[in-house]
């Protein structure tokens, strides 16, 4: 018999990934510790997958001890304790290096796009919530367009009282899908912060609380699952 094979022990966190760790065990997601530590949230997963974030040890040690010693739990108050203990790091020739800080979600006109394809709505289309919060914010309208099976809707294609004014933005896919459009800038659109309500309401998950408004208004039926969505925002004249 063949001896059997050992598992490579798992790669032990840096410490980095370690404070994060807890400062997720405390109720914090990675998004909340990239924004206060003021970086992309990308820069977050790489503490694990790759051994990056030694600059913001001490960064994080501090926040951590606000929040299990000082009970601190504002984001914002947090994020001023870290900015205290963040250097940038330099390059090789002594330069500042560059900074990946978060992404702008919109533009200074108020116009900002958000995709979720079916990879992202499966776990909520957490990447909008950002984007529908930032509009909520600035006092924004928005418009959405949903992906799901033609059998989901509940009126037929180009229906006025399904989305009307905008009755040409309907798209139709070789696989039985259907793409819908509700709200524009020509109809005045919806208020982002309802929807940043509904959203927060649904626990972050932006996908649920679309669904909701599609069921609560009477477009779609209770089993119909969005397999893509989009979101779009622009300032009110």
């Amino acid at each position: 018999m063949p001896p059997r094979r050992r598992r490579a022990p798992a790669p032990q966190l840096n410490d980095a990934a370690q404070l994060a760790d807890q400062l997720q065990a405390a109720g914090y997601t990675k998004r909340d510790i990239a924004h206060i530590i003021n970086r992309d949230p990308s820069l977050v997963s790489q503490f694990y997958t790759k051994n990056k974030g030694a600059a913001f040890v001490p960064a994080l040690t501090q926040v951590l001890a606000a929040v299990q010693s000082a009970g601190i739990t504002d984001t914002a108050e947090l994020a001023a304790i870290a900015a205290g203990h963040i250097t940038r790091r330099t390059t090789a020739a002594g330069t500042k290096a560059r900074v990946r800080t978060k992404a702008l979600l919109i533009t200074p006109t108020g116009t900002g796009t958000g995709r979720a394809g079916a990879q992202a709505i499966a776990s909520g289309s957490a990447r909008l919530r950002p984007l529908i919060a930032e509009a909520a914010r600035q006092g924004l309208r928005l418009a959405f367009t949903v992906r799901l099976a033609r059998s989901g809707y509940v009126h037929a294609s180009g229906s006025r009282t399904d989305s009307p004014g905008i009755r040409r933005d309907v798209i139709q896919r070789t696989d039985h899908t259907e793409e819908r459009s509700y709200g524009s800038a020509a109809t005045g659109g919806f208020d982002a912060a309802d929807f940043a309500r509904r959203v927060d309401q649904s626990a972050g998950d932006v996908t649920a609380a679309i669904h909701q408004w599609l069921l609560d208004t009477g477009r779609v039926h209770p089993g119909a699952h969005i397999t893509h969505l989009e979101i779009r925002t622009w300032r009110p004249r």
